[in-house]
């Protein structure tokens, strides 16, 4: 894994190398940024390819009964970066779009998922209209095994109908066989691990959640859909793990490269 990390197009792969054997196909993906469609992306993978997936979505969080992301004070990041939405997508759909595009994504992920794989999903629940929004709708028939609580700092978005927000969520979705590294599960289901403040991404995830997924694992082979600043191929390349990367913004696809690269440089020291 000591190969410069690439941000690779589908257009610059030839047809006929995507349909050959598994093996063949995922030398040629791994430990690269391809930036396009992720469910687009992922249908050009071999089924059974992946043995694990970590991934935090566009949390949709512009989409708001109320101000916290209308007037600035919906998050921590410097001038409220996430406000405006990310690059190449607003965060602003309606519910129920969201709700059956997550849904296509994951159909995707499971499809390139091997029978022993499993996807850790990082998202984030909500009270909106002054309900709880536990994305429910997005994990219905999915075979969910556990919910894993990601404990962290409070955000400032106060609000007199409920309790500050202090933690997030990631559903562990398994195909049958998946099971859990020696000793891993001895960890518990609540992760206390501080927020990345040092970022220029919008909303990303730290480093250390995904790191603690991957060594959860045995999985050789890590994929995530939502590559955002890199997050995922940096823990991966902590754990000497091969990784593939998706994101839509070339903006970020470039973030994700440099600091990948700066990791790798890093563990050469």
């Amino acid at each position: 894994m000591s190969a410069p990390t690439q941000t690779t197009s589908m257009d610059q792969l030839p047809a006929a190398t995507v349909s050959r054997i598994p093996e063949n196909v995922m030398k040629l993906w791994l430990n690269k940024i391809y930036c396009g469609d992720c469910v687009e992306l992922m249908g050009k993978m071999p089924a059974g390819s992946i043995e694990l997936i970590v991934t935090s979505p566009p949390y949709n969080l512009r989409n708001s009964t109320g101000n916290g992301m209308k007037n600035g004070n919906g998050g921590k990041w410097p001038n409220a970066k996430l406000m405006k939405g990310y690059q190449k997508y607003d965060d602003d759909m309606p519910h129920e779009e969201y709700v059956e595009w997550q849904r296509e994504c994951l159909k995707a992920m499971m499809r390139v998922l091997r029978q022993d794989g499993a996807i850790f999903y990082n998202h984030k629940w909500r009270v909106q209209g002054g309900l709880l929004q536990d994305r429910s709708e997005i994990v219905k028939d999915f075979p969910v095994r556990q919910i894993i609580i990601w404990k962290r700092a409070g955000g400032i978005n106060f609000n007199p109908g409920y309790f500050l927000p202090t933690y997030e969520v990631l559903y562990l979705i398994c195909k049958p066989d998946f099971r859990l590294a020696p000793k891993a599960n001895a960890q518990g289901d609540v992760w206390h691990i501080p927020q990345e403040d040092n970022n220029p991404h919008p909303a990303p995830f730290p480093v250390e959640l995904a790191q603690r997924c991957i060594q959860s694992t045995t999985a050789n082979i890590v994929l995530d859909p939502f590559m955002g600043s890199g997050t995922t191929a940096i823990a991966a390349e902590m754990c000497r793990r091969n990784w593939v990367g998706i994101e839509l913004s070339s903006n970020y696809c470039k973030m994700a490269r440099e600091r990948v690269q700066t990791t790798k440089e890093l563990f050469r020291k």
